[in-house]
């Protein structure tokens, strides 16, 4: 249920219980994370101001995509304040215990990171109000007459919230964080230095030209760079001498359908069954959903915010609608 990762003294530094595939790769301070410029220097500020009061840091909220870093910088705030990281998500709080005997078991400003958190049982939630303000937990034992309320009084600490969708939050859990920030897209120039930094980490040759080509294809988002090069080097080591260049990484990533503008065979389809069906739109996302046999929720979530940043893809009252760009980039008459 959760993952424990201890302080900047390196002791049980990164042994999380769930650790993903790119940890290695994962930033372990501001510095020496990338992009995000303006939102990483304002936690410097909030860090180092926490540090001087010696008081918890106020609770944090990020939203944005998936894989822009989120769950990076939550690792890296507990690492610069010297305090303990105590994941979970919201769907696996399923009852207010599993919440409650997560915060008794926090330490004097810990920080407990929830990914998903608008995924939260209302239930959960309410339970998580008075812990936010006040470091107290009221909780009701006992059924029918007999119930009654104990209070437990709790360490402060600072909760960092990770949202892929804001507008599903409740506006009373969203209004009890003292800082919300949004995450965008990177840009193929951050995205290129991602690139050479994580080349360097796992021992690849990568040119600098190769870190673009990578780069640029990689949708904006940090976590499909890093795995677009894992399978580059893949084919670089099978089908080249291990070195990867531009004309490496092209070839490599054609033959995983990533075009020259990052779009992948799902995006494609995407925007094809609504040029082709639909005449270009307007259609409603469940009826594109249908068409394209692919869940709404992944349309709106993964596909749509990248096309529309491009420019493919327009969302009106009436429904998507296909831009004239997007019938030039599959050579299609409008």
């Amino acid at each position: 249920m959760t993952a424990q990762c201890k302080g900047p003294d390196g002791e049980g530094a990164g042994s999380c219980a769930t650790i993903c595939m790119d940890e290695n790769v994962r930033p372990r301070s501001l510095d020496d994370f990338i992009g995000q410029d303006e939102l990483r220097a304002n936690l410097k500020v909030f860090v180092a101001a926490a540090l001087e009061r010696g008081q918890a840091m106020d609770h944090l909220l990020f939203y944005g995509n998936p894989g822009l870093g989120k769950t990076t910088l939550a690792q890296i705030i507990a690492a610069e304040l010297g305090v303990n990281l105590v994941s979970t998500s919201g769907p696996v709080l399923e009852r207010s215990g599993d919440l409650a005997a997560i915060l008794t078991n926090l330490g004097r400003h810990d920080i407990l990171f929830v990914d998903e958190i608008h995924r939260m049982p209302v239930a959960v939630e309410e339970v998580l109000y008075p812990a936010l303000e006040d470091f107290k937990l009221d909780l009701v034992i006992g059924q029918g007459p007999g119930a009654r309320t104990v209070k437990i009084d709790l360490e402060p600490f600072t909760l960092v919230g990770a949202t892929t969708r804001i507008g599903l939050l409740s506006s009373p859990l969203r209004d009890r964080f003292g800082i919300i920030s949004r995450l965008e897209f990177y840009s193929p120039a951050d995205l290129a230095r991602i690139v050479t930094r994580t080349a360097r980490i796992l021992g690849a040759n990568l040119t600098p030209e190769g870190a673009v080509e990578i780069g640029r294809r990689s949708r904006g988002t940090p976590r499909i760079a890093n795995r677009l090069l894992r399978r580059v080097r893949d084919f670089a080591a099978v089908h080249g001498n291990g070195t990867i260049t531009p004309e490496q990484a092209s070839a490599a990533l054609g033959r995983m359908d990533v075009d020259e503008s990052g779009l992948d065979q799902m995006d494609r389809k995407l925007l094809s069954v609504l040029i082709e069906h639909f005449g270009g739109g307007p259609v409603g996302v469940k009826t594109l959903a249908v068409a394209c046999s692919e869940e709404v929720r992944t349309i709106e979530d993964i596909y749509e915010p990248y096309l529309i940043q491009c420019g493919f893809l327009k969302r009106t009252p009436r429904g998507r609608v296909a831009t004239a760009k997007a019938y030039r980039h599959l050579n299609l008459l409008a």
